[in-house]
């Protein structure tokens, strides 16, 4: 499934908004379904991303995420166990509930929940040139 950079195309301050004004054509993101439900999100290198030449120069991604079925009673899960909530819960971008924890090392970790519009849901999300 794709998403188009012109999804972004109001959203001022997002990381895609200038994107989307340049280049609304343009992918955003991809979803790729493993399993029903279970998806991989690929996102297009910015311009100013340098490559992955040498074994452990860079990190390789920026986080990973979960799916939960019901993402209140997870934070209150979380809580209960002395792990910090970074943000959220909130509908993101996608339409979807997340909300975000780190590793003690620091590594990004998104909770997330699906919603009845979430671009994960409702598939192929291309808008027509306009």
């Amino acid at each position: 499934m794709l998403v188009r950079n012109s999804v972004y195309r109001d959203q001022k301050g997002h990381p895609f908004y200038e994107r989307a004004q340049k280049d609304p054509q343009g992918i955003a993101i991809i979803y790729f379904e493993l399993a029903p439900g279970q998806f991989v999100e690929f996102f297009p290198a910015f311009d100013e991303q340098k490559p992955h030449t040498h074994f452990n120069e860079y990190v390789g991604y920026s986080h990973f995420s979960l799916l939960v079925d019901d993402i209140q009673q997870t934070k209150e899960k979380l809580i209960n166990k002395d792990i910090a909530i970074d943000s959220g819960p909130s509908i993101g971008n996608s339409h979807t509930w997340q909300m975000w924890i780190h590793d003690p090392e620091g590594n990004r970790i998104e909770i997330m929940q699906y919603t009845d519009q979430s671009y994960q849901i409702v598939g192929n999300i291309q808008e027509k040139e306009e």
